[in-house]
This record gives C-alpha cells, structure tokens and sequence, in this order.
C-alpha cells in the first residue's frame, strides 16, 4: 500500500516538475520571442539626401559602404505596392508573417523541378531576410518565419512594405525603391507609370540575373507578365496595360540630380554621427536652378581673368530661410578649380561690406547724422595709414556719401570716433561668428577688411538689419535681439518667429542699432559707388530698388557684392579659393553683375517703409551737416535717431569782420566796430580745405587781412598736409633701384603766399602757389619746419624707416 501511494506521490512529482520546467521553457521561449526582433532591423549606412522646400530631391551622395541606398522612407507609392504585392506574395496583406500556402507550393514546385525554384518566402521573410544577410538553408528560413510573424506584430503592414521598399535590391549597387527610381528612370518614385513600376517591381526577386542594360528580353518578359496579372486582378484597365508594355525598360544606371552639391556637402558634415541623413531643406528649387545657371555663366568670363571660384547665397528676409545656396562653381572633373571648396562657409577677408554697420551705429549713438562732414584727408594713426581706392582725397565728405562711395579714409576716423572695441562688439552680436581674437588684434583695420567674415554669416547680418526696420513698427519701434538670427536651411529647425506684438515690450532689445539708422543706412546703399567706377556702377539697373554695397579685399583677393531688399538678401563672393589675387577681382566688377542677375530673377517688392519709431527732430547745418549752431544761416530739418540730438553743433561756421567793402578782414586795432561787417563764415581747417576747394568750386576762402591788420593768433592760416606728427616714413626704392624721395606738402589760405622751407633747422627752399619739396632724408628722426611770409611758424616731427625694398 504504502509503496503504491509512493509511487503516486512521485509522478505527481515528476509531473510538477516537468510543469515548471514547461513553464520555464514556454516563458522563456515567449520572452526570447518578444525580445529576439533586433531593433533598428537595419544597420546598413544610408546615402545623405537633400531635398528641397517641396520634398523634391536635390542632390544625394552615395552610403559609406558604395551602395546608392536611400534613408528609410514610410511612403510608398500605391502602384509599387499593388505591383509588389502582385509579383511577390499575393496574400500579404492578410498572412501573419508566414504563407504556409505559399510555402506548400514552393514544396511541390521544388520536388518537381528536383532543385529550388521557388522559396515561398513572404514579403516580411524577406524584410527579415534582407536585415540579417544570412546564407539561405532552411535553419535560416525556419528563423526567417519566427522572426515575421514577431514583425507583424511589431508593426503595420505598411510600416513593412515601407521597410522591404527602403532596403530591397535594385540590381548593381542601388539598394531602395527611391535610388532606383532616380537611378534607373531619373525621378522619384510617386513619378513612375505603370510599366516602370513593374519594370523596379520584378528586380529584387533576381537582381544579378536581371538587370538593366542586359538581360532585357527576361527583364521584357517579366515586367509584362506582371502588368498582364495586374489587369487580372482588375489593377489596371486593357488601355492602360497596353500603354504601360510601351514603355521603355530603362538603361545604364543616371547620375543623381546634383543641384546643390555644397549644400549636400554642409549637411553631411553637420549633421551628428549620420543620426539622420535624409533632409528637407528651404530652398527653392527654381530658383536655385537660376543661381545656379547665373554664377556658371558668369564664372565663365570670370575664368577667362584666372577667377576660377565664385558663390552665391539667397536668403529670406523675414524668416532668415535659405532659398539658394551656390557654395562655388561646380566642376568636379577639374580639380585646378578647387571647387569642391563652400565658399559660403570659408571665411574671407570682407573688404568693405563692414562699413555700413558702423554707419548705423553711429548714427544710432548720436556721433554723427546723415550728412555731417568726415574728414578726407592723408591720415596716419599709429603707423596705419589707409588709402581711398583712387589715392585721392576729397577734404571732407558727407557721412552718407562716404559709405556710398566707399572712402577708406574716412571710414577709419569714425571708427576711430566710434572706438572699435564697440564696433568689434556689433559686429558679434549682429551674427559675425568668424572673430576668434581680441578686439586689440584688429584693430581700425576692422573696417577695411582686416578681419574674416563667412558669407553666410554676412548675409544673416544683412537680413538681421532688414528683418528689424520691417519688424519696427510690431516691435513699437524697438529693435529686438531675435531679429538678428543666424540664417538657416533646415526646414525642420528654423527659429521661433512670434508674430504677436502683445510681449515685445518685455522682450530682448538690441542696443546697439535702431530702425532709424538701419533706414538711412539702406539709403545711403542705394547709391552706392566708388570713385573710379561710377561709369560701372551705372551699368547694373533692375526693376525694383536695391541696396547694396561691394567689397575688395587688400591684394585683389576677394571680391563681394551685398544686395538687401525688403523681402530678400543676396551674398555674391568672386576670387579664388586658394586666396589667389587678380588684377581686376573687385567686387563691382566681378561681384556685383552677378548679384544684380539674381536681383532681377527675384519677385519685386515695395521699398522700406519709414520707420515708425521714436526719432528726434535736428535742425543742421545745410554745408556741414552738423547740429546748427547760432552761427549757420542755411538750414534743414531732418528725422533722427533720439541721440542725433547730442552731436556736436557746427564747428565750421564762425563769425568773421570784413571791412566795408567786404574784401579784407579787419580787427579792433585797425577798424571801428562801427565799420565793419559782421557775416557767417564756412571755414574748414587748411588741410582740409586744400583737398575740399579743389572738388567744391563754390567754397570760399577767408578773406585776406587788411594790410597792416595783425592776425589773431587763434586761427592757423597754414598747415603742413604730409607728414602727419610723428609719422613713420618707409620709402621704398625707385624701379632702377636708386632710393625714392619723400614728397612733403603744406597749404596755405593766401593763394599767393610764400612758405619757407627748413629740415631739421636748414634752409632747403622756397614754394609759391605749389607747396611741395621731394626730399632724401636719412633714417632717423628729423624736425620739418615751414614759415610763411608773415612770420607763422609750424614745425613738425617724422622718422625715416631703415628697410630696403625686397
């Protein structure tokens, strides 16, 4: 008894045993089940793919590992579907995974042809199939079914033939429905007719047999077996069928659409680790086209002066979107060209396109108004001395008409006013990304391209500046830090851009420059120009208004060209990416006609409006243009920022007493007060007036003292031009070798009057009319010292460099 109820207990052991260990077994089979799906199922490198604002492919480079193989694409066209599902597994859209159908006629069609003539593999077998690239033996086969049906419940059946679409092969090294589309018909897939759909359909099941360009006869016969089974199953109607067998099957592998190569090659090297490699951007595709096809014919006449590189960057003002992006001429076959360089993203020495910047600011700052007159005279501070490009002076120039002409000299003095520590700061906070060093590095050299700018960082700034004086009467006549942003061309990062007005009062201002200013500033680019070059300048008219503003960097190097509207922004660069100066690389001549070639490609719009905001009322002095003081009779009144009101009054405008015949001036101690005549008087100081009487045949001179009147001891009548006190001289050597000379000049307000010459207290010569001596000093330090006929004195100290010309 007790031995049967033993042997009860020890079944009912073994029974429990083997039941847990079932239970083991069943979850640990379930768990290896839910957990054996390797997530992502692909690790293959995909191509990088650009695509512009409609989706519309821009260029794309090939994967890592040589294959054309397109990142993963959800969308798949509703003809590949219906072709694919057709030729491949009828029953995909209601099988689990695993047709056992499909599987039972691969049997028997196997033992009958005594070899392996069909798999019965479904479309999500092979999905797991083409993810694990294992040999192909049943063990792999009955893995490949467990690991189907684990994808079908993993995800939708769309989400699989998405996944068998992306990663399928097309024959050669074109791996996805995408690249086969562009690379075997030229376009995207949605684009394809029927006969090439079935065409792309038939080749993953044997893309080394069939392929285009050979094999075409069962390539033929395949593709119209195919569009026949669709007509059967009522997919397609007899017409369309018959059409489709029409068409043509396709040949040699196309090129991909380059059109925009650089853009293609920014994305790739910006985008993190390959996380994501299929992009949409914002451009536009005819007009990049346009951009493209401008800067190429240009870059034609170009070469011809050895300019082998050019770009060229269109920007929307309002949303700061890239809609053209030409990172350099295209010729990869030529690799002289070095155009593989993105000229968008190289920095280069801006040559004058800083200028309006500072322009603006001081007139924000109140240093100066619209027309107030900047000294154009030789300059030298520090050892600098800058040069206008036609080495002339004018005397003084009107502060709007010197940025429209482009003056060097008087750009740096009102650098030197508005200090360039703070000019170095605008230029950081209005998106200049490329000024690695300290201020003290560059210097005043800031304004004349001493420093390096990206053109894409140029045209962000400029938009920046549109963006504001568009944006000032939403912004309540503020200008707000998020105006100035860096451009971008990502469609899915582009940056916040509230419309609402209801917060701008709470928000980030930006200090440093005001609608107003950014107003004057674009008219003053309206007319732009530079002495020599006025008769080009005129050439380039288009239909709408532009500002603009060119750049010529030191040597010839680089040549720019900027145009501003209110809806767009356009960066032209020319020159050579190896940094290869040309005679004739300036920006209105080699820049400039590209950029107005786009300008009139683009859609016209309205001009700025005014600003609406705060703004003081000034009157000034109509010859000056400084605040007018009590001594200026001729006025106007002009609009300007509230700190125009604390720019210095007229400094040129003074009482002078004339006799009665208005021909002398006189003093107290040779006429009554009653005698005389008391008038307003415009009088620059001698240098100036020496360059400025020359270009104003209008401006009048003091008038001479009586004879026998003693001169004031206030005012100057003369004045030494060169050298500058403490100038440093470097005199090169002539072209037959000897040692050049130093021209030393003076001027004087009599038009007569004799100045006397003396270098280092030794009588060297006379002038009259003409005050200049060529002179050889030695190196060293000398004292010039000029004296005219009335017993003034000047005397001014210059060294002489020591360096032979090498």
């Amino acid at each position: 008894m007790n031995a049967y109820f033993s042997s009860i207990y020890q079944r009912i052991r073994k029974t429990k045993r083997r039941t847990r260990l079932f239970g083991v077994a069943l979850i640990t089979g379930l768990l290896w089940f839910w957990l054996c799906l390797p997530d992502p199922l692909f690790h293959s490198p995909t191509s990088y793919v650009i695509e512009d604002a409609q989706g519309e492919l821009l260029g794309a480079g090939i994967a890592a590992d040589g294959q054309w193989r397109f990142p993963y694409n959800e969308n798949v066209p509703e003809k590949f579907r219906q072709c694919i599902i057709s030729f491949e597994d009828k029953r995909f859209n209601h099988h689990p995974g695993i047709d056992p159908l499909a599987i039972l006629r691969a049997i028997r069609q196997n033992i009958r042809s005594s070899g392996i003539v069909s798999g019965g593999s479904t479309i999500t077998m092979q999905v797991i199939r083409l993810s694990r690239n294992k040999n192909r033996n049943i063990l792999q086969k009955l893995i490949e079914g467990i690991l189907a049906v684990r994808l079908e419940i993993a995800l939708s059946k769309n989400d699989i033939l998405a996944l068998y679409a992306s990663n399928a092969p097309f024959g050669s090294n074109v791996v996805g429905l995408d690249a086969a589309a562009w690379r075997y018909y030229g376009r995207s897939a949605d684009k394809l007719g029927w006969g090439e759909m079935a065409t792309l359909a038939v080749l993953p099941n044997a893309p080394s047999l069939v392929h285009p360009g050979k094999n075409r006869q069962a390539l033929l016969t395949k593709r119209n077996r195919l569009l026949d089974r669709l007509k059967k199953q009522g997919k397609i109607d007899s017409t369309s069928c018959e059409l489709a067998k029409l068409e043509p099957l396709p040949d040699e592998p196309q090129p991909l659409p380059q059109l925009a190569p650089h853009l293609l090659q920014r994305f790739k090297k910006e985008s993190a680790a390959g996380d994501y490699t299929r992009v949409k951007t914002t451009i536009n595709r005819n007009l990049q086209n346009t951009v493209s096809q401008i800067v190429e014919q240009h870059h034609r006449f170009l070469k011809g002066n050895g300019i082998n590189n050019a770009c060229a960057l269109v920007l929307e003002v309002e949303t700061g979107k890239t809609l053209a992006y030409v990172g350099n001429v295209y010729h990869p076959e030529n690799p002289e060209l070095q155009s593989h360089v993105d000229i968008i993203t190289s920095a280069r020495s801006p040559g004058s396109a800083l200028k309006p910047l500072l322009y603006a600011g001081m007139l924000t700052d109140g240093l100066l108004l619209p027309r107030t007159l900047v000294p154009d005279i030789p300059t030298q501070i520090g050892g600098y001395t800058p040069q206008n490009f036609d080495r002339d002076y004018d005397g003084a120039v009107p502060a709007f008409l010197a940025l429209s002409r482009s003056l060097n000299v008087p750009a740096v003095r009102m650098l030197r006013n508005y200090k360039y520590p703070r000019f170095y700061d605008l230029l950081k906070k209005t998106g200049i990304t490329t000024l690695n060093r300290p201020a003290d590095h560059y210097g005043l050299s800031l304004i004349l391209g001493g420093c390096e700018v990206t053109p894409w960082d140029l045209a962000g700034v400029y938009a920046g500046m549109a963006r504001a004086l568009n944006h000032s009467k939403r912004n309540n006549g503020k200008v707000l830090a998020k105006d100035f942003h860096a451009p971008y061309y990502l469609s899915a990062v582009s940056p916040s851009n509230d419309q609402s007005t209801a917060k701008s009062n709470n928000q980030p201002t930006f200090n440093f420059i005001d609608p107003i200013s950014v107003w004057y500033m674009f008219q003053a680019m309206e007319e732009v120009m530079r002495p020599g070059e006025e008769g080009l300048w005129k050439q380039f008219s288009s239909s709408q208004r532009v500002a603009w503003k060119t750049g010529t960097s030191f040597g010839f190097r680089d040549a720019w060209a900027i145009g501003v509207t209110p809806r767009y922004v356009i960066a032209v660069w020319a020159g050579n990416a190896n940094g290869e100066g040309r005679p004739g690389l300036i920006g209105v001549q080699a820049a400039a006609p590209v950029m107005f070639d786009i300008v009139r490609a683009l859609p016209s719009a309205p001009w700025f409006a005014e600003p609406a905001s705060q703004y003081a009322t000034v009157a000034i002095c109509r010859q000056s243009g400084f605040r007018a003081n009590t001594n200026c009779i001729d006025m106007d009144t002009i609009k300007a920022p509230l700190n125009g009101t604390n720019v210095m009054l007229c400094p040129y405008h003074t009482i002078v007493h004339l006799n009665m015949t208005q021909q002398y001036r006189v003093t107290e101690n040779c006429a009554a007060p009653s005698s005389m005549v008391h008038k307003s008087w415009f009088v620059l100081p001698p240098v100036i007036e020496w360059y400025y009487k020359r270009k104003h045949l209008d401006y009048q001179s003091l008038p001479a003292y009586l004879p026998g009147c003693a001169a004031p001891g206030t005012h100057k009548p003369m004045d030494i031009i060169y050298p500058e006190p403490n100038a440093k001289i470097y005199v090169p050597r002539e072209i037959t070798g000897e040692k050049g000379r130093t021209v030393f000049t003076a001027t004087h307000q009599k038009e007569n009057a004799k100045i006397f010459w003396h270098l280092d207290d030794a009588y060297i010569g006379t002038t009259v009319h003409f005050h200049q001596m060529a002179l050889d000093p030695r190196p060293g330090k000398h004292f010039l010292t000029i004296v005219d006929e009335a017993g003034e004195r000047i005397t001014r100290q210059f060294e002489i460099l020591e360096k032979d010309n090498p």
